[in-house]
């Protein structure tokens, strides 16, 4: 089995109402609009969303991947998407965890697990065997930190911004 695995774990806090983040950080729409490297989120039929992300790899280039994701938390606390039920290749799981700081301000726990499993490397890229699993997760693991770090920027001068 060829793995690719990237995690993203960091906690904000936000100075806005607990009920503007948890609405900001439910909302898909803000991950497509403020996160370098998603090309789309589409809703599909059961609740299902679709993420479409595309990514350049060293060595083997640009890779576009396809998640889909159903919610599977949804509390005043939390929100996670979780891979629908059966998916067995591409895996996204996002969370969010709030912690009310006062009347305005809220501390934002952000979660973000990534995996790509295949049989055989070239089921993912014809070079992806030559890379190796472990740089492809390293390079993998840089790009999501990156991607996460910049929606975050983007999701404070939103969040801030409009108080």
């Amino acid at each position: 089995m060829f793995q690719i695995k990237a995690a993203f774990d960091e906690q904000l806090e936000f100075k806005t109402t607990l009920a503007r983040a948890r609405e900001f950080f439910g909302n898909l729409r803000n991950f497509a609009e403020l996160m370098p490297g998603i090309e789309k989120i589409a809703t599909e039929a059961g609740g299902v969303a679709r993420w479409l992300i595309r990514a350049d790899v060293p060595v083997i280039g640009a890779i576009r991947q396809s998640f889909a994701v159903q919610q599977t938390d949804n509390q005043p606390a939390r929100i996670e998407w979780s891979p629908v039920a059966g998916e067995q290749k591409n895996l996204l799981r996002y969370s969010a965890q709030f912690e009310e700081r006062g009347a305005e301000a809220v501390l934002v726990r952000i979660m973000q697990r990534v995996e790509l499993r295949r049989q055989s490397a070239r089921e993912l890229h014809l070079l992806a065997g030559l890379a190796g699993e472990s740089r492809l997760s390293t390079e993998m693991q840089k790009g999501v930190t990156e991607m996460m770090r910049a929606f975050l920027q983007r999701a404070r001068i939103r969040l801030e911004g409009s108080n």
